[in-house]
């Protein structure tokens, strides 16, 4: 059934939070704090390893990397325009909205749990593209891979961050219901080329979302994320990266 993925991972990102909730008052602060850096440090080298996969190839006996020019013109225009349209501070006031709203006023941490999750469920290729091929054609199977990870890494960040990692729920539920109905339209522009380049810079997003979650939110990560939209653009661009 079209639009099935979406609800899917969704689900599995509520039913991640409950988990998290639950298992999280099993530890001290101290522990949790631990399985913070842990979940940090985990996020860094899923994102490592598709950065590498994007950067490097063999050639012949050797192992060759390129598409920095890529990552750096990407990056160092995607964030200057997040900075001027001020999309973290979108975020953080959408997060303040729901801390009031679900009565979580009191949760110091409520905003920067939300932020984070948000940032590590929505950021990547296999939304985009599960999310097309689930609007297209109804089959949901990468969105349901999608969703066991998802599940994963927001229990473990719930148990460390709190409840408001649940609420990425709500982006991701917008994000890829938007995508997929309007699948057939977004396709023909996502070549392997873009969904590479797309992967490519999302991972080097996500890795940023690990230094975040370990020393609290040094990167403005929701900043850069037009850095995805400008990878997308640079795979139609007439030279190679």
């Amino acid at each position: 059934m079209v639009g099935s993925g979406t609800v899917i991972n969704t689900v599995a990102i509520i039913l991640g939070g409950m988990i998290g909730r639950f298992t999280g008052k099993l530890f001290t602060k101290e522990q949790q704090t631990a399985i913070n850096k842990a979940c940090g440090i985990s996020v860094m080298f899923i994102a490592i390893a598709g950065a590498m996969q994007g950067m490097l190839h063999i050639d012949g006996d050797n192992i060759v990397s390129g598409k920095s020019m890529l990552v750096v013109l990407c990056l160092a225009v995607g964030t200057m325009t997040g900075e001027l349209i001020g999309v973290e501070k979108g975020f953080e006031r959408f997060g303040e909205w729901l801390k009031k709203k679900t009565g979580n006023s009191k949760d110091k941490e409520f905003v920067n749990a939300f932020v984070s999750a948000s940032l590590t469920v929505c950021i990547g290729a296999m939304a985009i593209v599960g999310a097309i091929r689930d609007g297209i054609t109804g089959d949901n199977s990468i969105l349901a891979v999608k969703s066991v990870l998802d599940l994963i890494i927001i229990a473990v960040m719930t148990s460390s961050l709190g409840k408001g990692c649940v609420f990425s729920a709500i982006p991701v539920f917008a994000f890829e219901g938007i995508i997929t109905l309007f699948a057939r339209l977004i396709s023909p522009i996502m070549t392997d080329m873009a969904i590479a380049y797309l992967s490519l810079i999302g991972s080097v997003l996500i890795f940023c979302v690990g230094i975040n979650l370990i020393w609290s939110r040094t990167i403005r990560v929701a900043n850069m994320l037009p850095a995805v939209v400008f990878a997308v653009i640079a795979a139609y661009l007439p030279w190679s990266f």
